[in-house]
């Protein structure tokens, strides 16, 4: 059977038995927007010292609307967010953007390397190829130096990988947790398929974190097409991926994120290390780290990501790998289009499931009515999951706009307020765009009613995509 089928199979076996558990609901973002008074003030910002006063709260985020000409309305997102999330905005940080995975497995290997104390590392996918057993090798001999190296994947995503692989490494000491067996009968605590951990996290002795939708697989290790690909040729292997590096007091939210999902994978007992060292200001960045988990009062991402498109003033410029948005983020973005707002998407034209792909484009008739512009990625895999709106305000995380990580999946973002990080995304924006091609909106109406109907058809099952 392959991986896709196999997918399949145990998805719906997991959906089968949870469904009388009944159907889970995005949160109404408008709600939690007029539910938070318009009077009441950001928290205070936190900083390696700690909880900085009021009045130098203020005065940083002063200086970051200045860097931008912008109005209020930072303040107010800033506010609405913090109604549903304890995680705080940290001060302090430098943001490395690590703009494929080239880029960002250097950054990792360089992370590893120079830890002392421990390594933690969550991945949706391991994969038992020549860049898994790469991190693997490093990985062994970090932890025969006495570096502790923690190990949390995701049993589905890492369905291929054999035990073998995994067993080496706790051969040599490191510690690993598979997140929610497949098999019902080592479940932890209640058993559900649809329940993933689908975050990217690499922590290094508590001070630097790399994060973003980077596996650990072969696919991101290849250079991109240096051409337009043709109709007959196969979709290549090279994945267009996005990850981040962090150096500052963020890396704590990180860790702590980290440690919960440990403890409720009921991973081993962790070995006496410096999980939570003294964290030294490193930059100028405002990060803030929106984690998500099962639950349907835990849909911070999706909260924040509509929040922020509802309030954008000037540009939305967003990249997504699996793009099936529920009725909000739609509305969120022809509206913006509506009131002057640029609004351009790059999604994926060369995909790994079809049926997503499909999906996806069932959306475009409705968004390029509105004056939303959309373009497909032409020659690699996109699988980044980014935003930058009106130059200031950024996201780099694990989140698609697609059901099952809007509802479902356990995710990571963190959300950046740096006008200089803002220019840095929109120059790798603007060569992402540089690799696609607009759909022109008189060209797609006019398509025959047989692709119309199939997107059509395919997007009714569009929750389990």
């Amino acid at each position: 059977m392959t991986t896709f089928k196999l997918k399949i199979f145990f998805f719906l076996a997991g959906t089968i038995v949870n469904f009388g558990s009944g159907c889970a609901t995005l949160p109404n973002v408008s709600e939690v927007i007029d539910e938070t008074p318009a009077t009441q003030k950001p928290r205070q910002i936190v900083s390696s010292k700690g909880l900085l006063s009021a009045k130098q709260s203020k005065a940083i985020m002063a200086r970051v609307k200045r860097s931008v000409s912008s109005t209020d309305v930072l303040t107010r997102l800033t506010t609405v967010v913090e109604s549903v999330t304890e995680s705080p905005l940290t001060r302090g940080n430098k943001v490395s953007l690590l703009s494929d995975g080239q880029a960002a497995y250097a950054a990792m290997f360089k992370a590893i390397r120079h830890a002392r104390d421990h390594i933690n590392i969550e991945s949706y996918i391991i994969e038992d190829d020549e860049t898994g057993r790469k991190f693997a090798d490093l990985l062994l001999q970090k932890q025969a130096e006495g570096i502790q190296v923690n190990i949390i994947y995701d049993c589905m995503g890492s369905m291929n990988t054999p035990d073998s692989f995994f067993r080496r490494l706790q051969a040599g000491g490191i510690q690993v947790v598979g997140f929610n067996p497949l098999n019902p009968l080592k479940a932890r605590d209640k058993w559900g398929l649809a329940h993933r951990d689908h975050r990217k996290i690499l922590i290094a002795d508590g001070t630097i974190a790399i994060i973003g939708g980077i596996n650990i697989s072969r696919v991101y290790s290849s250079a991109p097409l240096k051409r337009k690909r043709k109709s007959n040729e196969a979709p290549p292997v090279h994945w267009r991926d996005t990850d981040i590096q962090i150096e500052g007091p963020a890396v704590t939210e990180l860790q702590k994120l980290f440690l919960d999902t440990w403890e409720k994978q009921k991973g081993a007992k962790r070995s006496d290390r410096n999980y939570f060292p003294t964290v030294k200001e490193k930059g100028t960045a405002l990060v803030r780290i929106v984690g998500s988990t099962e639950g349907e009062d835990n849909r911070i991402p999706f909260i924040v990501y509509v929040s922020a498109l509802a309030f954008a003033e000037h540009s939305i410029h967003m990249t997504n790998s699996y793009f099936i948005p529920d009725d909000q983020i739609l509305a969120s973005l022809t509206d913006a289009a509506g009131r002057g707002v640029d609004v351009k998407i790059i999604l994926p034209g060369i995909t790994d499931s079809q049926l997503a792909l499909h999906a996806q484009r069932h959306y475009y008739a409705r968004l390029l009515k509105a004056g939303v512009k959309i373009y497909e990625h032409d020659n690699s895999l996109l699988h980044a999951k980014t935003v930058v709106i009106d130059n200031v305000w950024s996201t780099v995380g694990s989140t698609n706009m697609d059901y099952l990580s809007l509802l479902n999946n356990d995710e990571v973002n963190a959300v950046i307020l740096n006008h200089e990080f803002a220019v840095e995304m929109e120059k790798m924006f603007a060569a992402d765009l540089a690799n696609s091609i607009r759909i022109n909106r008189d060209e797609w109406e006019k398509r025959s009613v047989v692709p119309k109907t199939k997107e059509w058809f395919i997007n009714l099952f569009g929750r389990w995509l």
